[in-house]
């Protein structure tokens, strides 16, 4: 019922949207005298941000078509090469002959799609050959497929890190912490040789006993069937995946917006004030972003519910608990993937301390392949995106893969 109300709540508004479209157009129009005015500059900047703000949008472009590598321009084509049920393994194919380490960056399947790491992948496009987990919409999935859960996402980890094969270095950002160290801690049971040669956590929950938010708090406050009956529902007709239980990407949304409701009313009270002042550059700045932000999509029902308990209510990772399949998930297995972890001082999603508790449940793993880094004054967008990912946190990464690295020296 609640997907279905959405989608009339949507349609509602498609007219009032389409007044405030033509609003916009005839606002910014040069030929309209009134465009020119105090008056018509307020008016079409409050529709635009009321057209942006109650349109759908769709999975975004990741827009990368070169890098910079010894200074030269690089052509960059996005190609999946695996596609599963529920994930793509999508390669950014640099044109040059260099061999650089290959880095597969695990996107979170939490509500945005992965193009929202297209910060984290441009910045290690000129020293890495990169993959990234491009998660599908489970609203465009018929319900007829398999189900999608915590151990199938473990599953789908270790097949790409199969593909990408010995030597290669994994990046969890935010969420797939838990399952990217279950994988590895697996893999290194297995003695299996493609296991990677460091593990990067940016920013996720690997023990949620510590560092509490908001985030946290609502798991702990309310069990399994609250979070069925108030926040999992089916996909509506006519969406290939009708019938299918999700956590649809809206409700996500919400509770991302309500954390920092005052940050966002100042952003777009920003947004109107660069319009009105016409200051593109700066606008096109929030516009991107948000284009970005507000793009969401469905989780599986399966998939979250049982996150919820074994990472959030549970504990299960860090108290030893854990299982996949038929086996115990063991990190005191990791003995030669080194481990960096990497938080954000102001982070409200991942708090402090959560991601760091991986360097203390690898007690087999050397003092000398584990590394820890605080970033200061960013949050949890900041940790994989921005100014401050670019200059301080990717240059840190970079030089722990390096120092790290296993692969025999080239000729």
């Amino acid at each position: 019922m609640l997907y279905y109300l959405h989608e009339v709540q949507r349609l509602a508004m498609a007219p009032s949207r389409a007044v405030a479209d033509a609003l916009t157009f005839a606002a910014n129009n040069p030929m309209n005298a009134f465009s020119h005015t105090p008056v018509g500059k307020a008016m079409g900047s409050a529709a635009e941000i009321y057209s942006r703000m109650t349109h759908r949008y769709g999975k975004p472009d990741w827009s990368i078509e070169n890098t910079v590598i010894d200074g030269k321009t690089v052509a960059v084509e996005a190609e999946t090469m695996i596609h599963r049920t529920y994930c793509d393994l999508v390669h950014f194919k640099r044109r040059t002959a260099r061999q650089d380490p290959k880095v597969l960056i695990v996107a979170p399947l939490s509500g945005h799609f992965a193009t929202l790491l297209r910060g984290t992948v441009e910045a290690m496009l000129p020293d890495h050959d990169v993959y990234i987990t491009d998660w599908i919409d489970c609203r465009n999935i018929p319900v007829m497929s398999d189900l999608f859960n915590l151990n199938d996402y473990i599953d789908y980890v270790i097949d790409f890190l199969h593909f990408l094969g010995p030597h290669s270095h994994v990046i969890a950002v935010c969420q797939p912490s838990v399952p990217v160290m279950a994988a590895v801690s697996v893999m290194s049971g297995w003695g299996d040789i493609c296991r990677p040669d460091t593990m990067t956590l940016m920013g996720g929950p690997v023990d949620t006993r510590v560092g509490q938010t908001a985030v946290n708090k609502l798991a702990k406050d309310n069990d399994r069937k609250w979070f069925e009956k108030h926040v999992i529902t089916t996909v509506p007709l006519p969406y290939p995946g009708a019938f299918r239980r999700v956590l649809p990407g809206f409700v996500q949304l919400s509770n991302f917006i309500s954390m920092n409701l005052e940050r966002h009313l100042m952003s777009m009270n920003e947004l109107f004030d660069h319009l009105v002042e016409g200051d593109g550059e700066a606008a096109d700045r929030k516009r991107v972003f948000y284009e970005e932000y507000l793009a969401v999509m469905d989780l599986p029902a399966e998939y979250f519910l049982q996150t919820l308990e074994v990472v959030f209510q549970e504990h299960a990772l860090p108290r030893g608990e854990m299982t996949f399949r038929w086996q115990q998930v063991d990190p005191g297995k990791i003995k030669d993937t080194a481990v960096l972890c990497v938080e954000g001082e102001l982070d409200d999603i991942s708090g402090v301390g959560q991601t760091r508790a991986a360097l203390d449940i690898t007690p087999n793993l050397p003092r000398s392949m584990k590394k820890y880094h605080l970033e200061k004054g960013v949050g949890h967008y900041g940790v994989f995106n921005g100014r401050k990912w670019r200059e301080n946190i990717a240059p840190t990464v970079k030089a722990f893969m390096r120092e790290h690295s296993k692969a025999p020296a080239k000729a």
